[in-house]
């Protein structure tokens, strides 16, 4: 497993918890609003965390800390990554998961192992337009798989849309919804230009509070609990 980044405590990544965080390098995906751009396109530019001294650090931590928070960068290409949650759980340590749901083959087996907790799945924008998402086509097949996954495993998870400008619209709101229908939790959040990895988007105005309200208005009746973040 090929740490980039550790954060010792997090009370916002992982809901009711307090976590430690990590990141993983590089992506299947290059979305234009990425805030973590460098962990997405030049990922060696970061050198390798010891592993040893994270967990060196996390044991020192015991009985402060409740889990640990898993984000990228898209954790599940690293091939160590179910070895790495293996340990976690050896030191009962909660893992929470951040994921762009593409891959499904790998989500699966942690699943089947109870090495997941808590799953993040960031929901992009319709499902039909993801390929807007990367300068080569993206095959959303893998991501309804993973959304199956879901409702077939009894894992807490949260679906969570940036709602970008342009990119996440009511249209794209219903869309979702439709996608995710009778999920437990839907998370709108706001959009933040600054470190957007298109600079395009830094001088982009994020949606209002009003429009995002709005959005909520829309997604309710898809899923059973919607929150409103950043806003």
């Amino acid at each position: 497993m090929k740490i980039k980044g550790f954060q010792g405590t997090s009370l916002l990544d992982f809901p009711g918890r307090l976590a430690a965080l990590v990141f993983t390098g590089g992506c299947n995906l290059a979305c234009p609003y990425c805030h973590n751009p460098g962990l997405v396109l030049e990922p060696d530019q970061y050198p390798d965390y010891p592993l040893a001294d994270l967990f060196d650090d996390l044991r020192s931590r015991a009985g402060f800390i409740d889990g640990i928070v898993i984000s990228g960068g898209e954790p599940t290409l690293d091939p160590g990554l179910s070895d790495f949650l293996a340990r976690l759980k050896e030191m009962e340590l909660e893992v929470k998961l951040d994921t762009n749901g593409l891959r499904p083959d790998v989500l699966r087996p942690l699943l089947e192992k109870n090495q997941v907790d808590y799953l993040a799945i960031d929901l992009k924008t319709a499902l039909d337009r993801y390929s807007e998402l990367d300068s080569h086509p993206v095959d959303v097949a893998p991501l309804v798989d993973t959304i199956a996954l879901t409702r077939t495993f009894d894992v807490a998870t949260e679906f969570r849309t940036t709602c970008v400008p342009g990119l996440v619209e009511v249209d794209d709101i219903h869309a979702m919804g439709t996608a995710i229908k009778g999920a437990d939790l839907w998370v709108l959040q706001q959009f933040v230009p600054d470190h957007s990895l298109d600079e395009n988007l830094h001088e982009v105005s994020p949606h209002s509070a009003e429009v995002l309200q709005g959005f909520v208005r829309s997604a309710e009746g898809y899923v059973e609990n919607l929150t409103l973040r950043g806003v």
